[in-house]
């Protein structure tokens, strides 16, 4: 009987909830919905219930289908608010603080994702500033599915700018919205869609890719459940096979192990920090390094909360100190800054202690980036040398199968994502990311035109403006004309912009070598706004840096024509231009000679007679391109022997 009971009172609980009115999670207390167009709220309930929507001194009358499903159309509004808005059928929601204005959907891979707390140090004051409820952001959670578009999202919650809330924000859609709010004082609503390490593919629907017969045989193959299953327990068995293996790493194998502080030093080595060690003398070395060094400490540091700052280290970490775990990161990209609790530090000798672990290409700490210790105001200087011991050497291993990760896999992420809310009116689109489509850079130029085409089609509002940042500068300086896959992505951004209202931010000198995810984020922001006020708000301004539109061959010398030239071409540092190169038929590139003359570019090299093709900043990093207009925005890489 009691299981009986259990099961009516379930059932009953059951046919109540299916019964009551519920709303998508994007319509919800505090959002931003989108001013001078028509607005969609919609729900579900009960088959061929009444629903009745209440909103600025308004009533709309729906009834749900078969299916359980309503929506209203309600007419333009105003920017303005708070206001509510009342819905009513078999129960009654009240929602609050819904502020009418533009909202932009926010989207790509980790230089979107990343939130002002990642870079709290270089943004404090805007952070300790941002008190504002009139910008909010929506940050949609990550549920990949590769089944199916999802009717709703896996939850969420619409929050309004606040030195606590903003530390979640996206900073370069934060950055963004705040540039439009000072100019126009509308709210700006963020749907904050990012997921770091994803491919474009990822965020396209399946109707996006009628043009890509090979990406929808991986989209069916992937709708199989049991054929994803068997792949992944596959990777699953090869990986544990490798962990199950003994540990090789002498500095945990040793029966005093290297981070303790009874551990004597015996044969180390004199290494700089920071640096790479195959620049220090260790070649071609894939494994585990061991970093010691002995720090003083003052009084005044001690018995307060400390944080130290290890910059970035290629690939993952341990950091030890006085024989204690104190922190450690798994991957490459996050710059390290470890809070260590009052009384870790003592006065005097401290011993620090860092294991890292390299995979593949030049392990260590990256160089250019903060290595201190900072407590009760007063810092201490980690750079210098430290002592070094190789604790494991890494042998290729015969055994990786590689797995199948559903976030990254066609249509996943725009499933779960994205498709939920596309009735949600917006006011255009803002793209950040590439860098996951570095290694099949030529397709891009065919994928993101997919992309937009899609989006554009699932919101049925027209052309949207679609904003996109090149990527920026990243990797070492090549100091001789090169071939590089980054240029080439660029490349594929800048051709997309023939697809109509699309604008690009040429991000060439706000990116760092040693960073994928580069600190300056406001620039970011700030230039996607000028893009924005051109497109979306119909401002007559420069927008753009330089685009590459034509040339012309004039004896030993290219000419090559500009658009987006606003009142000039200049050399932003005035220094002679640079990054420009030269070829002639046989396509051997070398630095050129290049002149401004007017809204054109000479470019010569007197070894290069007959030149046939021009490239500039054509590089994974483009060190000293210094060709702007007077508006002080880049002038974009291009090449001209495609």
């Amino acid at each position: 009987m009691k299981y009986i009971f259990s099961g009516i009172t379930a059932l009953l609980f059951a046919l109540v909830s299916q019964a009551q009115v519920r709303l998508p999670k994007l319509v919800s207390d505090g959002m931003v919905l989108q001013r001078d167009t028509k607005i969609k709220i919609w729900g579900w309930a009960s088959a061929d219930e009444k629903v009745t929507v209440n909103f600025n001194k308004k009533k709309f009358k729906t009834t749900t289908d078969g299916n359980g499903q309503w929506m209203v159309t309600l007419p333009a509004q105003k920017s303005g608010g708070p206001f509510e808005m009342k819905i009513d059928g078999s129960n009654h929601l009240t929602l609050k603080n819904i502020l009418v204005g533009d909202v932009w959907l926010c989207s790509g891979q980790s230089n979107m994702q990343h939130q002002l707390k990642v870079h709290n140090i270089t943004y404090e004051h805007d952070i300790a500033k941002a008190e504002n409820a009139d910008i909010r952001q929506f940050l949609v959670p990550s549920n990949p599915n590769v089944n199916a578009a999802q009717n709703d999202l896996g939850g969420g919650e619409w929050k309004q700018a606040n030195p606590t809330n903003v530390m979640e924000f996206s900073a370069v859609a934060y950055f963004f919205a705040r540039k439009l709010y000072e100019k126009y004082h509308v709210p700006i609503g963020i749907i904050n869609a990012s997921v770091g390490g994803t491919p474009i593919e990822a965020w396209t629907s399946e109707e996006g890719f009628k043009d890509f017969p090979s990406i929808l045989n991986t989209i069916e193959k992937n709708k199989d459940t049991a054929y994803v299953n068997s792949t992944n327990r596959k990777s699953a068995v090869a990986m544990a096979a490798q962990r199950a293996k003994p540990e090789t790493d002498k500095g945990l194998t040793s029966s005093i192990k290297w981070y303790a502080t009874n551990y004597e030093p015996k044969g180390w080595h004199q290494i700089n920090i920071p640096g790479y060690w195959e620049d220090q003398g260790i070649k071609n070395l894939d494994g585990v390094v061991w970093y010691r060094r002995e720090i003083d400490v003052p009084a005044s540091m001690t018995g307060v909360p400390a944080k130290v700052f290890l910059g970035r280290i290629v690939d993952a970490d341990e950091l030890y100190i006085n024989g204690q775990r104190a922190g450690g990161t798994g991957y490459q990209y996050p710059q390290r800054r470890y809070p260590l609790p009052a009384g870790m530090l003592k006065t005097g000798k401290n011993i620090f202690v860092v294991r890292v672990t390299n995979q593949s290409g030049k392990g260590g700490f990256v160089p250019d980036k903060p290595y201190f210790i900072s407590a009760n105001n007063q810092q201490i200087d980690l750079k210098g040398y430290w002592q070094y011991k190789v604790g494991d050497v890494f042998l290729p291993s015969g055994n990786y199968v590689p797995s199948i990760n559903i976030q990254n896999q066609p249509t996943a992420l725009y499933n779960s994502m994205i498709a939920p809310y596309t009735n949600y009116a917006i006011k255009g689109f803002v793209w950040y990311q590439g860098e996951s489509n570095v290694g099949n850079a030529s397709e891009y130029s065919k994928l993101l035109p997919a992309l937009i085409n899609d989006w554009r089609n699932k919101w049925q509002q027209g052309d949207l403006p679609f904003l996109n940042v090149q990527l920026p500068n990243f990797q070492e300086v090549q100091y001789s004309p090169s071939e590089s896959a980054w240029a080439v992505l660029r490349e594929a951004q800048m051709k997309a912009l023939v697809v109509p209202n699309t604008g690009m931010v040429v991000a060439i000198d706000l990116g760092e070598w040693n960073d994928i995810h580069p600190d300056n984020k406001k620039s970011v922001g700030d230039r996607l706004a000028f893009v924005a006020e051109k497109l979306a708000y119909g401002e007559n301004i420069v927008f753009s840096g330089p685009l590459y539109q034509s040339n012309e061959i004039a004896g030993n010398k290219i000419i090559v024509k500009f658009t987006n030239t606003g009142s000039g071409l200049v050399a932003n540092d005035g220094e002679p231009l640079s990054q420009f190169a030269i070829a002639g038929a046989d396509k051997k590139f070398v630095w050129a000679t290049a002149s401004i003359e007017g809204d054109k570019v000479t470019v010569w090299n007197e070894t290069i007679e007959k030149p046939m093709y021009v490239r500039y900043a054509w590089a994974d990093n483009p060190d000293g391109a210094n060709l702007y207009n007077k508006e002080g925005l880049p002038a974009s890489p291009f090449r001209t022997d495609q």
